[in-house]
């Protein structure tokens, strides 16, 4: 989005009062947004209109980010605690968003049941294990779409390939920027 930065005093203004609320934690917002920022970047090239869910959205981070700077996308936000999915559905009005948002209370297993294959991105930010949210992610996306996940602290072990691949999911790469990592898995599509 072109005019991205147009929406930073926006978001800025829903983050701080989400975390004014408790719902993130004692960080920079701009630092926050900055990092969350990362997921946009990742978000792949030829992907205009699609759909993205975003597991364990929480406070906002990535996904109200994502939100205000690519409208082309439909967004769900999935949070599994009432009071976090009520913040969320602040921030997405903050944003003038609920035409093209849905915030679910609910568990990612509900959303799996609910809605398989319906996404062509998944989004996760410190979700869970990486295999756990793969196995997640292959359940919710379309043949050949993505998942996005920040990079595991240093120090994690490293996952198994086989395993990825057994999941039906292949490495696509690191996006680095100023902010940091984030890791892009896609799904195989269906031959």
């Amino acid at each position: 989005m072109d005019d991205a930065l147009d929406v930073v005093p926006v978001l800025r203004h829903v983050l701080t009062e989400i975390q004014r609320r408790g719902a993130i934690g004692r960080v920079s917002i701009d630092d926050a947004i900055a990092h969350a920022g990362q997921y946009v970047v990742a978000l792949p090239d030829d992907l205009h209109g699609g759909d993205l869910v975003d597991l364990g959205s929480g406070g906002g981070l990535p996904g109200l980010v994502i939100i205000a700077r690519r409208p082309d996308l439909r967004v769900t936000l999935v949070e599994r605690r009432d009071k976090r999915a009520d913040l969320l559905r602040f921030g997405v009005r903050g944003l003038d968003a609920t035409e093209r948002v849905e915030v679910l209370a609910a568990d990612a297993e509900q959303v799996v049941r609910r809605s398989p294959g319906a996404f062509d991105v998944v989004s996760a930010r410190s979700f869970g294990p990486l295999l756990e949210v793969m196995r997640l992610a292959t359940q919710l996306l379309r043949p050949g779409g993505w998942l996005i996940v920040s990079e595991p602290p240093e120090g994690t072990p490293r996952i198994n390939p086989d395993e990825v691949t057994s999941l039906g999911m292949v490495d696509d790469g690191q996006v680095r920027g100023p902010a940091g990592a984030v890791h892009r898995w896609r799904s195989l599509p269906i031959d």
